[in-house]
């Protein structure tokens, strides 16, 4: 059957998908725009299985904060101008969106329907790389961040002494630094506990060594270790690091002020950090 430019037009508008699969799904359907739309659909999610082997380095980080959790999401994609798309936004948008509706904690056929539509409509092979959630208890707060036009996104949680503390103005607009300085500095770690054994002790072996081989007694190495150990967890772990806002106090110690000026305590308890592409 015939069908008009206009008919064309609408179901671009609705659905996204190109001007000749548009006027060829109305011709299957016999101008039936519900099911014109069910043909599109499949037609897209034939395509998208036939894309699903192409490597997807581009893409966005999405955050969204709830008051009971909060979830960080990486989508990727093939290129950087799908990556801008609004269309490519949106999707993302929708997929942290249905993480926190479905209180899903990891990439399931939902999402990954979602990201096949997506690709039907913008012709790129496109997945979830990976998605964190964060639970809020009431006297927490998780602050986002997006750097970079999405290349870069940052969740910060704090941990107060209550709620009333967690929701003051000083101890958020904390959050928000501690938030930057991870995107600029990206801490390998969030404290001293939080390392591996193993990778202390493989890293006080290389001191060591190192030491030693300076050809000093095994006593004055052994405070050569400390020392070094010390300065390099410093510039390892996110609170022992010099604050991006003030060099002379370390972000602990930022925390520490942030709640005396809220009128209680503040203490940085986790940090998600996601740069589209890293190897993680």
């Amino acid at each position: 059957m015939a069908v008009s430019p206009a008919d064309v037009k609408k179901l671009r508008g609705k659905t996204g998908a190109g001007m000749l699969d548009c006027k060829n799904a109305l011709i299957e359907a016999d101008g039936d725009f519900a099911e014109a739309e069910k043909v599109l659909k499949k037609a897209g999610l034939a395509k998208a299985d036939k894309k699903s082997g192409r490597a997807t380095n581009e893409g966005s980080v999405f955050t969204k904060i709830t008051d009971d959790k909060a979830v960080i999401l990486e989508l990727t994609c093939e290129t950087d101008f799908v990556g801008q798309n609004d269309k490519f936004k949106a999707t993302g948008a929708l997929l942290v969106d249905t993480v926190i509706d479905k209180g899903l904690t990891e990439p399931t056929d939902a999402l990954t329907d979602i990201v096949k539509e997506a690709i039907a409509v913008l012709n790129e092979n496109m997945s979830v790389k990976r998605l964190t959630v964060l639970p809020i208890a009431a006297n927490e707060t998780v602050i986002d961040y997006i750097h970079g036009g999405g290349k870069i996104g940052v969740l910060i949680k704090l941990a107060c002494d209550s709620a009333e503390t967690a929701a003051k103005d000083e101890v958020k607009a904390f959050g928000f630094d501690a938030a930057l300085h991870a995107a600029a500095f990206n801490p390998a770690f969030l404290n001293k506990d939080s390392i591996d054994a193993k990778y202390i002790a493989d890293q006080e072996e290389i001191f060591t060594a190192q030491a030693l081989a300076l050809g000093k007694p095994e006593n004055v190495a052994a405070g050569i270790v400390k020392g070094k150990m010390n300065k390099h967890i410093s510039q390892i772990c996110f609170v022992d690091q010099k604050f991006v806002k003030d060099d002379k106090i370390t972000v602990k110690q930022a925390a520490d002020q942030a709640g005396k000026e809220a009128g209680g305590k503040v203490e940085l308890t986790d940090f998600i950090y996601y740069q589209v592409g890293e190897d993680k």
